[in-house]
């Protein structure tokens, strides 16, 4: 069986170098042949953040904290967090959430998740993201305006 350690090396999958948005990650739970749960490991270098606020539809999000204080910004308010932390976001928009880096160092932090199709509202911007798994359907789409559902047919 395979494992993969949260706190060993730099084997990293992707980097995202969007300003404000830097960090590095690491699908782990791919990586095991996971197929009902994903595990991502994320690091952030201090000022940046994970995505943009945001919240999911039919699915919810898991975070455990691994090294260092993230802040987590939710509905309610932003909390200081510490490694061991969990949190759990839950589909719609009291699962709302955004994991800062407002520390002078780096962070590590897990987020599991699994949803064939994700749809994602970023209530900040008035987007919504609706892809598949893999590399199937993907759009980035404004909440406004509305179509009619018989708009075009």
């Amino acid at each position: 069986m395979q494992t993969f350690n949260l706190y060993d090396g730099d084997d990293w999958d992707s980097e995202n170098d969007r300003d404000g948005y830097r960090h590095r990650v690491t699908a782990f739970g791919k990586r095991l042949g996971a197929t009902l749960l994903g595990g991502s490991l994320y690091e952030l270098p201090p000022g940046e953040k994970t995505w943009p606020y945001h919240y999911e539809q039919g699915s919810e999000e898991w975070l455990l904290v691994v090294a260092g204080n993230p802040t987590l910004r939710s509905p309610d308010s932003e909390q200081l967090l510490e490694p061991g932390d969990v949190a759990v976001f839950p589909e719609g928009p009291a699962g709302a959430h955004q994991v800062l880096n407002k520390t002078t160092e780096p962070i590590r932090v897990v987020l599991f998740s699994k949803s064939p199709l994700a749809v994602v509202h970023y209530p900040d911007s008035g987007k919504v993201g609706v892809w598949s798994q893999d590399e199937g359907y993907q759009a980035m789409l404004r909440t406004e305006p509305k179509l009619d559902y018989w708009e075009g047919e």
